[in-house]
């Protein structure tokens, strides 16, 4: 991670969220749990942000939620989809980001030829649900454990 990244994510952290804040009231992600044949989550790591999240990212202005989160799995993963992507659910993250929203999907039907870092991601693999990453993200985690049952569905981030 170099000081552009460092420096980005405080902005976005702080300022950055601010700014959505006054421009818009409300704010909507899409994310993408990507599951292969062996039941492995596909993760991605942030270079201005730290732990393992699904590929995903904000909606924009015209987009729907599910061209979103097409559009953000090509870019962040280089993942494309040869089945339909399925919605897992809405959920608030109003206890980090009031006003804020993400919309869940799943998809297991897809071709991915390995991944290319770039200066938003610095990396996209494939885990295991029992050996994820010490630093994945507990919201990512809660995902994972409602996808494979393990845990009722919470409507919040």
């Amino acid at each position: 991670m170099n000081a552009r990244h460092v420096i980005f994510g405080i902005f976005q952290r702080s300022l950055g969220q601010k700014i959505l804040r006054w421009k818009r009231s409300l704010t909507l992600g899409a994310r993408v749990a990507v599951i292969d044949g062996d039941g492995r989550f596909l993760l991605v790591k942030q270079s201005y942000a730290p732990g393992w999240l699904f590929p995903g990212g904000g909606v924009e202005f015209g987009e729907t939620c599910e061209e979103a989160a097409l559009r953000e799995l090509h870019e962040e993963a280089e993942v494309q989809p040869t089945g339909p992507l399925q919605l897992h659910g809405v959920f608030s993250n109003h206890s980090k980001f009031p006003g804020d929203h993400l919309v869940v999907y799943t998809l297991r039907e897809f071709s991915w030829n390995g991944f290319t870092p770039t200066s938003e991601i610095v990396s996209a693999e494939f885990f295991a649900p029992e050996q994820l990453p010490d630093d994945t993200m507990q919201s990512t985690r809660r995902r994972i454990d409602e996808i494979l049952g393990k845990s009722p569905m919470s409507l919040e981030w």
